[in-house]
């Protein structure tokens, strides 16, 4: 059996009525979930766009900087 995909505006009324229904432990449940994948998306978001900072060439004074800082950092 082939679950149905609704479109969006017909999806939300209906996650809001289920979720209502819901018990407490189902609740946390679906509680993290939704926290693994927004966790999951701004992962994939951050990846893409230090790959993106990475061939554009801006990290590559990265280490350079960051000696710069500790040495400032151990002077105090």
């Amino acid at each position: 059996m082939e679950p149905t995909v609704l479109q969006a505006e017909k999806l939300r009324p209906e996650l809001i009525q289920r979720i209502e229904a819901m018990d407490d432990e189902s609740l946390l449940v679906l509680h993290r979930l939704l926290l693994h994948v927004e966790k999951e998306k701004l992962w994939h978001e951050l990846s893409a766009q230090a790959e993106a900072d990475r061939s554009s060439g801006k990290l590559n004074k990265l280490p350079q900087i960051i000696r710069e800082a500790r040495t400032q950092f151990r002077r105090g």
